[in-house]
């Protein structure tokens, strides 16, 4: 998966197109993609990549996603 691609799936599971990615959003989203803990891993995903603490990723804050998913969900990003 390309960065682009990474970011792109992320985008498309804003539910409620607020422009951010809430924890239930991306919990749902590995749920339904088969992921084991998902609601665990969404926390501390949106944890690790939040960084005004807000509780949910913006724009600002998807390279933090990229690479909290790298280090701990496995998520292989290819760069061109």
């Amino acid at each position: 998966m390309t960065l682009q691609e990474f970011k792109t799936w992320v985008k498309r599971l804003d539910a409620d197109k607020d422009g951010k990615i809430s924890r239930q959003e991306l919990s749902d989203a590995v749920r339904v993609a088969g992921g084991r803990f998902a609601w665990l891993k969404c926390r501390r995903g949106v944890q690790a990549a939040d960084s005004d603490g807000n509780g949910f990723i913006d724009e600002q804050e998807m390279n933090n996603l990229v690479d909290f998913a790298q280090k701990h969900l496995g998520v292989k990003i290819v760069h061109f």
